[in-house]
C-alpha cells in the first residue's frame, strides 16, 4: 500500500500550530439549511482531534461551482451553521483565504479554536491549481490534512497544491476511505467480487475495463446489464439499452475471458410493459422471453439467488451500482436481497464488503444494510475513478 502521514505522525501537543485541514462541506441544501450532512460527520473526527489537541484548525472547502468569482448564495458561511451543529462547537468564519483579513483572524483564534474559510473556488487560483495562489494559502499554516477524499480526484490548489508546500497528512476520514480502498482492489484478500450496476455502460466503460483484469467474478446489474444481454444476441425489447455499445460489450466479455474473470448476467428478469411502481403487466421471465412490448427493470429471484452463492465463496467484494430500477418497488427486490447477502456474510466475517457512490449509498441505506458493510464511501467521481485504476492526485501529493 502507498505510504502516506497521518495523524499519528504528528505531535500529541500541537498548542500555537494551525492546521490546514481541506474538507469536503459541499452540502445539498434546501432553505438554506443542508438536508444531509454525512460530509460534516466523516471529518468530524478530524477536526474534533487536532482542536482537541490544541491546533488552530482552519477548514477549506469549496460549495457550488462559482467558476471563480464571488457568489454571496455559494459562500461557505451557507453551511457555518450545519457544520456547527455536527462539530458541537462555535466556529469563526474568515471570508478569505489568504492575505491580512486571513492573518490577522488567525491571530484571533485561541488555541484549539475553529476557523471557515470562503470558498475556495471564489478565487481562479484554486481549479487551476496556481502555485502563487497555494503559496498564499500556506503561508497561513504550519502544516496541511487532507480529509476530503471525495475531492481527491482534482488536482486543485488545496487539494493537491498545498500537499507540496507544508508537511501533509491524511486525516481520519481519508485515512480510513484509502485502507478500505487497498483491502477492496490494491491487496484484496481473493477471490473478489465486484458489483457495477446502473442505467449506462457508457458511463463506467472505463471501469469495467479495469475490473475484468482485477476481480474473480463481476456481477453486471441494472440497465447496464442489457446491453451486454444485447451484445449475447439476446432480445430486450423496449429496455434502457445502448445498442451501438454491443462491440465495446464483446470486447470487455473477451478480456474477462483472458483474464480468467466470470462475468455474470442475469438470466431471469423482472419485466413489464411499462416503468411504474407494481404494474399490472409485470411478470418474472428467462431472459429469451422478453417480448417485444416489454422493459426489463430488475434481475429475477434465480440469478439472485444463484448470486448470493457466489458471494458466499468470495473475500472481498466491491459494490458500486443498483441491480435494478430500486427507486420504484418492487424493482428493488434484487438490490435489496443481494445487499442483504452482502450484508450477513460481511457480519459474520468471510466477506470484506466496500461500496460507494450515490446511488450506491442510496440503495444500501434502503435496503437498511448500510451500517453493516466494511466501508462505504461517499464519495461519487472520486470512487469512480479510483474503480477505473486511475491515480486519484489529491492521494498521490499524500503520499511520502
Amino acid at each position: 500500500m502507498a505510504n502516506f502521514k497521518t495523524l499519528d505522525d504528528l505531535g500529541a501537543d500541537l498548542s500555537g500550530q494551525v492546521a490546514l485541514v481541506r474538507v469536503d462541506l459541499n452540502l445539498p441544501m434546501k432553505d438554506g439549511s443542508a438536508t444531509d450532512v454525512t460530509r460534516v460527520e466523516a471529518a468530524k473526527p478530524t477536526i474534533l482531534e487536532l482542536a482537541d489537541r490544541g491546533a488552530k484548525v482552519l477548514l477549506l472547502a469549496h460549495f457550488g461551482r462559482p467558476k471563480g468569482a464571488r457568489n454571496s448564495t455559494m459562500s461557505t458561511s451557507m453551511v457555518q451553521g450545519d457544520v456547527e451543529r455536527v462539530i458541537g462547537r462555535e466556529i469563526m468564519f474568515i471570508p478569505e483565504v489568504s492575505g491580512p483579513v486571513a492573518q490577522q483572524a488567525i491571530g484571533i483564534l485561541r488555541d484549539g479554536d475553529i476557523g471557515l474559510m470562503d470558498n475556495v473556488r471564489f478565487w481562479p487560483g484554486e481549479e487551476k491549481n496556481d502555485p502563487e495562489f497555494a503559496k498564499g494559502i500556506a503561508a497561513l499554516g504550519d502544516f496541511y490534512v487532507n480529509d476530503a477524499f471525495s475531492a481527491a480526484h482534482r488536482a486543485h490548489a488545496s487539494t493537491e497544491g498545498l500537499a507540496h508546500l507544508l508537511p501533509a497528512y491524511a486525516g481520519r476520514s481519508m485515512e480510513q476511505e484509502l485502507k478500505a480502498l487497498d483491502a477492496a482492489l490494491g491487496s484484496p484478500t481473493p477471490p473478489v467480487a465486484a458489483v457495477v450496476g446502473g442505467a449506462k455502460v457508457s458511463s463506467k466503460l472505463a471501469v469495467l475495463e479495469n475490473l475484468v483484469g482485477k476481480v474473480q467474478h463481476l456481477i453486471i446489474g441494472g440497465g447496464m446489464a442489457n446491453t451486454f444481454l444485447a451484445a449475447r444476441g439476446v432480445d430486450v425489447g423496449k429496455s434502457l439499452c445502448e445498442h451501438d455499445l454491443t462491440d465495446t460489450a464483446n470486447a470487455i466479455l473477451a478480456k474477462a475471458d483472458e483474464s480468467g474473470c466470470t462475468v455474470h448476467l442475469p438470466y431471469d428478469v423482472v419485466v413489464a410493459k411499462e416503468f411504474a411502481a407494481n404494474p399490472p403487466s409485470m411478470r418474472v421471465c428467462n431472459v429469451h422471453e422478453v417480448a417485444a412490448d416489454e422493459m426489463i427493470l430488475d434481475v429475477g429471484p434465480l440469478a439472485v439467488e444463484a448470486l448470493g452463492d457466489v458471494l458466499k465463496t468470495c473475500r472481498t467484494l466491491v459494490w458500486n451500482g443498483p441491480m435494478g430500477a430500486f427507486e420504484t418497488a418492487p424493482f428493488d427486490a434484487a438490490t435489496v436481497a443481494l445487499a442483504r447477502t452482502a450484508a450477513a456474510l460481511t457480519k459474520e466475517g468471510s466477506l470484506v464488503s466496500v461500496a460507494g457512490g450515490g446511488d450506491t449509498v442510496a440503495a444500501l441505506n434502503h435496503a437498511g444494510v448500510a451500517g453493516d458493510f466494511t466501508y462505504i464511501s461517499t464519495a461519487g467521481g472520486a470512487f469512480l475513478e479510483w474503480m477505473e485504476g486511475k491515480q486519484l492526485p489529491g492521494v498521490v501529493a499524500l503520499q511520502a
